[in-house]
Protein backbone atom coordinates (compact mmCIF):
# COMPACT_ATOMS: atom_id res chain seq x y z
CA UNK A 1 0.00 0.00 0.00
CA UNK A 2 1.22 3.57 -0.55
CA UNK A 3 1.62 5.82 1.98
CA UNK A 4 -0.75 8.96 1.23
CA UNK A 5 2.04 11.43 3.00
CA UNK A 6 4.77 13.02 1.15
CA UNK A 7 7.04 15.81 1.84
CA UNK A 8 8.46 18.52 -0.36
CA UNK A 9 11.11 21.03 0.74
CA UNK A 10 13.82 23.41 -0.73
CA UNK A 11 14.11 26.64 -2.94
CA UNK A 12 13.65 25.08 -6.18
CA UNK A 13 9.91 26.43 -6.32
CA UNK A 14 9.51 25.07 -10.00
CA UNK A 15 10.51 21.53 -10.15
CA UNK A 16 8.87 21.21 -6.07
CA UNK A 17 5.28 22.73 -7.46
CA UNK A 18 5.62 19.81 -10.17
CA UNK A 19 5.96 17.49 -8.05
CA UNK A 20 3.33 18.10 -6.29
CA UNK A 21 0.81 18.18 -9.22
CA UNK A 22 2.52 14.84 -10.32
CA UNK A 23 1.19 13.30 -7.01
CA UNK A 24 -2.41 15.13 -7.26
CA UNK A 25 -2.64 13.83 -11.38
CA UNK A 26 -1.38 10.37 -9.95
CA UNK A 27 -4.67 10.48 -7.40
CA UNK A 28 -7.13 11.68 -10.06
CA UNK A 29 -5.66 9.03 -12.25
CA UNK A 30 -6.44 6.31 -9.78
CA UNK A 31 -9.62 7.25 -7.94
CA UNK A 32 -11.19 10.01 -10.57
CA UNK A 33 -12.40 13.77 -9.22
CA UNK A 34 -10.95 14.85 -5.87
CA UNK A 35 -11.40 18.01 -3.55
CA UNK A 36 -8.14 20.02 -3.37
CA UNK A 37 -7.00 21.91 -0.49
CA UNK A 38 -4.29 24.56 0.05
CA UNK A 39 -3.43 25.83 3.55
CA UNK A 40 -0.68 28.41 4.66
CA UNK A 41 0.35 26.90 8.35
CA UNK A 42 0.86 30.29 9.89
CA UNK A 43 -3.13 31.05 9.16
CA UNK A 44 -4.47 27.60 10.04
CA UNK A 45 -4.71 25.54 13.06
CA UNK A 46 -3.40 21.96 12.01
CA UNK A 47 -6.01 20.17 13.66
CA UNK A 48 -8.80 21.89 11.12
CA UNK A 49 -6.49 20.76 8.33
CA UNK A 50 -6.32 16.69 9.78
CA UNK A 51 -10.05 17.02 11.07
CA UNK A 52 -11.02 17.71 6.93
CA UNK A 53 -8.19 14.95 5.85
CA UNK A 54 -9.74 12.52 8.27
CA UNK A 55 -13.73 13.32 7.04
CA UNK A 56 -12.68 13.07 3.46
CA UNK A 57 -15.18 13.75 1.62
CA UNK A 58 -19.14 13.59 0.47
CA UNK A 59 -19.24 14.52 -2.61
CA UNK A 60 -15.97 12.98 -4.43
CA UNK A 61 -13.47 10.24 -4.56
CA UNK A 62 -10.51 11.69 -2.57
CA UNK A 63 -8.98 14.55 -0.91
CA UNK A 64 -5.61 15.92 -1.27
CA UNK A 65 -4.39 18.27 1.13
CA UNK A 66 -1.41 20.80 0.50
CA UNK A 67 -0.10 22.50 3.83
CA UNK A 68 2.83 25.56 3.31
CA UNK A 69 4.78 26.83 5.96
CA UNK A 70 5.59 22.87 6.89
CA UNK A 71 8.64 24.10 8.46
CA UNK A 72 6.11 25.60 11.54
CA UNK A 73 4.84 21.68 12.40
CA UNK A 74 6.84 21.20 15.44
CA UNK A 75 4.66 20.52 18.08
CA UNK A 76 4.59 17.11 19.74
CA UNK A 77 0.53 17.22 19.51
CA UNK A 78 0.27 18.03 15.90
CA UNK A 79 2.92 15.25 14.59
CA UNK A 80 1.41 13.01 17.29
CA UNK A 81 -2.36 13.43 14.87
CA UNK A 82 -0.43 12.72 11.94
CA UNK A 83 1.16 9.01 13.18
CA UNK A 84 -2.35 8.26 14.73
CA UNK A 85 -4.04 9.17 10.89
CA UNK A 86 -1.64 7.40 9.55
CA UNK A 87 -2.45 4.16 11.21
CA UNK A 88 -5.40 3.75 9.00
CA UNK A 89 -5.19 6.30 6.21
CA UNK A 90 -6.68 5.70 2.84
CA UNK A 91 -4.98 6.28 0.10
CA UNK A 92 -7.66 8.22 -1.05
CA UNK A 93 -6.33 10.86 1.16
CA UNK A 94 -3.43 12.29 0.63
CA UNK A 95 -0.65 14.86 2.85
CA UNK A 96 1.81 17.00 1.25
CA UNK A 97 4.03 19.25 3.29
CA UNK A 98 6.09 21.81 1.37
CA UNK A 99 8.16 24.05 2.37
CA UNK A 100 11.01 26.81 1.40
CA UNK A 101 13.56 25.31 4.16
CA UNK A 102 15.88 22.53 3.07
CA UNK A 103 14.43 20.34 6.17
CA UNK A 104 11.20 19.92 8.54
CA UNK A 105 11.48 18.32 11.94
CA UNK A 106 13.27 15.47 12.61
CA UNK A 107 10.39 13.36 14.37
CA UNK A 108 8.21 14.36 11.25
CA UNK A 109 10.39 13.81 8.28
CA UNK A 110 10.69 10.22 9.62
CA UNK A 111 6.54 9.89 9.18
CA UNK A 112 7.41 9.59 5.78
CA UNK A 113 8.40 7.36 3.78
CA UNK A 114 12.05 7.98 1.94
CA UNK A 115 10.47 7.16 -1.47
CA UNK A 116 7.85 10.24 -0.52
CA UNK A 117 10.36 12.80 0.60
CA UNK A 118 12.64 15.04 -2.22
CA UNK A 119 14.57 18.22 -1.50
CA UNK A 120 14.79 20.83 -4.20
CA UNK A 121 17.70 22.57 -4.45
CA UNK A 122 18.26 25.38 -6.18
CA UNK A 123 19.87 25.42 -9.48
CA UNK A 124 23.81 25.35 -9.54
CA UNK A 125 24.84 28.08 -11.44
CA UNK A 126 26.52 26.23 -14.72
CA UNK A 127 23.13 24.80 -15.49
CA UNK A 128 21.25 28.20 -15.48
CA UNK A 129 22.40 29.58 -19.02
CA UNK A 130 21.59 26.83 -20.16
CA UNK A 131 17.91 25.91 -18.79
CA UNK A 132 17.13 29.70 -20.23
CA UNK A 133 18.16 28.82 -23.86
CA UNK A 134 16.74 25.37 -23.92
CA UNK A 135 13.76 27.35 -22.66
CA UNK A 136 13.25 29.93 -25.22
CA UNK A 137 14.55 27.00 -27.96
CA UNK A 138 11.62 24.86 -26.48
CA UNK A 139 9.01 27.43 -27.41
CA UNK A 140 10.66 28.62 -30.69
CA UNK A 141 12.57 31.17 -29.79
CA UNK A 142 16.88 32.24 -29.21
CA UNK A 143 18.31 34.52 -26.86
CA UNK A 144 21.43 36.35 -26.84
CA UNK A 145 23.84 35.80 -24.15
CA UNK A 146 23.94 39.07 -22.51
CA UNK A 147 20.20 39.12 -22.64
CA UNK A 148 20.17 35.54 -20.84
CA UNK A 149 22.32 36.84 -17.93
CA UNK A 150 20.04 40.23 -17.31
CA UNK A 151 17.20 37.67 -16.95
CA UNK A 152 18.86 35.72 -14.36
CA UNK A 153 19.57 39.43 -12.37
CA UNK A 154 16.36 40.59 -12.61
CA UNK A 155 14.20 37.63 -12.21
CA UNK A 156 14.28 35.08 -8.91
CA UNK A 157 16.56 31.96 -9.35
CA UNK A 158 13.55 28.85 -9.32
CA UNK A 159 12.43 27.48 -12.76
CA UNK A 160 8.79 28.38 -11.95
CA UNK A 161 9.64 32.69 -12.07
CA UNK A 162 11.79 32.39 -14.39
CA UNK A 163 9.12 30.30 -16.97
CA UNK A 164 6.52 32.54 -15.41
CA UNK A 165 8.82 35.65 -16.57
CA UNK A 166 10.35 34.28 -19.76
CA UNK A 167 6.97 33.51 -21.05
CA UNK A 168 6.11 37.04 -21.05
CA UNK A 169 8.25 36.85 -24.36
CA UNK A 170 6.67 35.22 -25.90
CA UNK A 171 3.54 37.42 -25.65
CA UNK A 172 5.36 40.04 -27.14
CA UNK A 173 7.18 38.73 -30.16
CA UNK A 174 6.85 36.30 -32.78
CA UNK A 175 8.03 33.00 -33.18
CA UNK A 176 11.50 32.62 -34.39
CA UNK A 177 12.74 36.11 -32.55
CA UNK A 178 15.63 36.47 -30.95
CA UNK A 179 16.01 37.85 -27.36
CA UNK A 180 17.94 40.55 -26.95
CA UNK A 181 19.31 42.99 -24.08
CA UNK A 182 16.84 45.74 -24.62
CA UNK A 183 14.20 43.07 -25.59
CA UNK A 184 14.68 42.11 -21.45
CA UNK A 185 15.30 45.74 -20.44
CA UNK A 186 12.03 46.93 -22.11
CA UNK A 187 9.51 43.64 -21.15
CA UNK A 188 11.16 43.27 -17.40
CA UNK A 189 13.00 46.09 -15.96
CA UNK A 190 10.06 48.54 -16.94
CA UNK A 191 6.85 46.37 -16.87
CA UNK A 192 8.00 43.61 -13.74
CA UNK A 193 5.43 43.38 -10.93
CA UNK A 194 6.47 43.28 -7.76
CA UNK A 195 6.36 40.97 -4.83
CA UNK A 196 7.54 40.61 -1.25
CA UNK A 197 11.08 39.14 -2.35
CA UNK A 198 11.94 42.48 -4.60
CA UNK A 199 10.64 44.21 -1.81
CA UNK A 200 13.18 42.61 0.63
CA UNK A 201 15.89 43.34 -2.15
CA UNK A 202 15.02 46.58 -2.34
CA UNK A 203 15.31 47.12 1.81
CA UNK A 204 18.35 45.04 1.74
CA UNK A 205 20.59 47.45 0.22
CA UNK A 206 23.34 49.19 2.21
CA UNK A 207 24.67 51.66 -0.61
CA UNK A 208 21.21 53.33 0.02
CA UNK A 209 20.45 55.89 2.71
CA UNK A 210 17.58 54.46 5.72
CA UNK A 211 15.21 57.24 4.55
CA UNK A 212 15.35 56.75 1.26
CA UNK A 213 14.87 53.33 1.38
CA UNK A 214 11.80 53.29 3.30
CA UNK A 215 10.33 55.51 0.68
CA UNK A 216 10.99 53.63 -2.28
CA UNK A 217 10.11 50.26 0.34
CA UNK A 218 6.72 51.70 0.70
CA UNK A 219 6.18 52.45 -3.18
CA UNK A 220 6.82 48.69 -3.56
CA UNK A 221 4.59 47.91 -0.81
CA UNK A 222 1.55 50.02 -2.53
CA UNK A 223 2.66 48.26 -5.64
CA UNK A 224 2.03 44.99 -4.17
CA UNK A 225 -1.12 45.94 -2.47
CA UNK A 226 -2.47 47.46 -6.16
CA UNK A 227 -1.73 43.84 -7.28
CA UNK A 228 -3.23 40.43 -7.71
CA UNK A 229 -0.57 39.33 -4.91
CA UNK A 230 -1.63 41.72 -2.67
CA UNK A 231 -2.66 39.88 0.60
CA UNK A 232 -0.84 41.35 3.51
CA UNK A 233 -0.44 37.71 4.47
CA UNK A 234 1.60 36.53 1.86
CA UNK A 235 3.50 39.86 1.83
CA UNK A 236 4.55 39.23 5.72
CA UNK A 237 5.28 35.42 5.07
CA UNK A 238 7.44 35.99 1.79
CA UNK A 239 9.60 38.54 4.27
CA UNK A 240 10.01 36.08 7.23
CA UNK A 241 11.07 33.50 4.26
CA UNK A 242 13.62 35.86 3.59
CA UNK A 243 14.38 37.40 7.37
CA UNK A 244 14.71 33.62 8.40
CA UNK A 245 17.18 32.90 6.13
CA UNK A 246 18.86 35.85 6.92
CA UNK A 247 19.54 34.15 10.01
CA UNK A 248 20.53 31.24 8.81
CA UNK A 249 23.07 32.96 6.89
CA UNK A 250 24.53 35.14 10.13
CA UNK A 251 24.58 31.81 11.66
CA UNK A 252 26.77 30.17 9.11
CA UNK A 253 28.99 33.17 9.62
CA UNK A 254 29.40 32.84 12.88
CA UNK A 255 29.81 29.38 12.43
CA UNK A 256 32.64 29.81 10.03
CA UNK A 257 30.86 27.34 7.63
CA UNK A 258 30.51 29.34 4.79
CA UNK A 259 32.04 27.30 2.29
CA UNK A 260 30.30 26.19 -1.19
CA UNK A 261 29.09 22.87 0.38
CA UNK A 262 27.75 24.51 4.02
CA UNK A 263 26.03 27.15 1.64
CA UNK A 264 24.40 24.99 -1.03
CA UNK A 265 22.79 22.83 1.88
CA UNK A 266 21.24 25.95 3.22
CA UNK A 267 19.78 27.31 0.56
CA UNK A 268 22.55 29.82 -0.56
CA UNK A 269 23.84 27.99 -3.47
CA UNK A 270 23.62 30.69 -6.31
CA UNK A 271 25.95 33.34 -6.57
CA UNK A 272 23.02 36.62 -6.85
CA UNK A 273 21.67 34.96 -3.67
CA UNK A 274 24.93 34.76 -1.90
CA UNK A 275 25.29 38.12 -2.84
CA UNK A 276 21.68 39.69 -1.92
CA UNK A 277 22.30 38.19 1.37
CA UNK A 278 25.76 38.84 2.40
CA UNK A 279 24.47 42.70 1.58
CA UNK A 280 21.44 41.99 4.13
CA UNK A 281 24.10 40.48 6.63
CA UNK A 282 25.37 44.62 6.41
CA UNK A 283 22.07 46.17 7.07
CA UNK A 284 20.78 44.08 9.92
CA UNK A 285 22.97 42.14 12.46
CA UNK A 286 21.71 38.98 13.69
CA UNK A 287 19.57 40.45 17.01
CA UNK A 288 18.08 42.45 14.52
CA UNK A 289 17.30 39.71 12.82
CA UNK A 290 15.68 38.29 15.38
CA UNK A 291 14.12 41.15 16.06
CA UNK A 292 12.61 41.84 13.22
CA UNK A 293 11.07 38.52 12.78
CA UNK A 294 9.15 38.98 15.84
CA UNK A 295 7.68 42.64 14.45
CA UNK A 296 6.62 40.18 11.15
CA UNK A 297 4.66 37.76 13.58
CA UNK A 298 3.32 40.46 15.71
CA UNK A 299 2.19 42.53 12.49
CA UNK A 300 0.48 39.05 11.14
CA UNK A 301 -1.31 38.75 14.20
CA UNK A 302 -2.54 42.19 14.41
CA UNK A 303 -4.39 42.28 11.19
CA UNK A 304 -5.54 38.70 11.58
CA UNK A 305 -7.26 39.77 14.97
CA UNK A 306 -8.18 43.38 14.07
CA UNK A 307 -9.08 43.12 10.18
CA UNK A 308 -8.46 45.16 7.17
CA UNK A 309 -9.22 48.30 8.28
CA UNK A 310 -5.78 48.75 9.55
CA UNK A 311 -3.88 46.62 7.05
CA UNK A 312 -1.65 49.13 5.22
CA UNK A 313 -1.35 51.45 8.18
CA UNK A 314 0.47 48.52 10.08
CA UNK A 315 2.02 47.12 6.85
CA UNK A 316 3.85 50.62 6.78
CA UNK A 317 4.72 50.99 10.36
CA UNK A 318 6.01 47.52 10.21
CA UNK A 319 8.21 48.75 7.11
CA UNK A 320 9.21 51.77 9.47
CA UNK A 321 10.42 48.93 11.91
CA UNK A 322 12.56 47.30 9.82
CA UNK A 323 14.25 50.01 7.81
CA UNK A 324 14.86 52.69 9.98
CA UNK A 325 14.43 51.29 13.52
CA UNK A 326 16.22 47.90 12.70
CA UNK A 327 13.86 45.61 14.75
CA UNK A 328 12.79 47.99 17.56
CA UNK A 329 9.22 48.92 18.04
CA UNK A 330 7.89 52.36 17.16
CA UNK A 331 6.07 54.00 20.30
CA UNK A 332 2.43 55.77 18.65
CA UNK A 333 3.47 59.19 18.77
CA UNK A 334 6.89 58.65 17.16
CA UNK A 335 4.69 56.65 14.41
CA UNK A 336 2.52 59.20 13.79
CA UNK A 337 5.49 62.26 12.82
CA UNK A 338 7.48 59.49 10.60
Amino acid sequence: MNVPFYAFTGPEFGLRTEAVDAVKSSLKKKFGEIDEHLFYLQETPFNEIMTILQSGTLFSDGVCIVCKNAELLKKKEDIQMISEWLKEAAESSVLILVSDEISLDSKLEKLVPTANRKKFWEMFEDKKLPWLYSFFQKNGYSIEGDAARLILELVENNTQALSAECSRFFVCFPKEHRITEDDVDSVLTHTREENAFSLFNQIASPSTPAQQNLQKSLEILQKIRLSKENSSVMIIAGLTSCFRKLLTWHNLIQAGTTDDFSLKTNGFSGSLMQKQYRNAAKVWTKGQTSAILAILASTDASIRSGGTLMEDVLLQKMLYEIVIKKGAVISAPEYETF
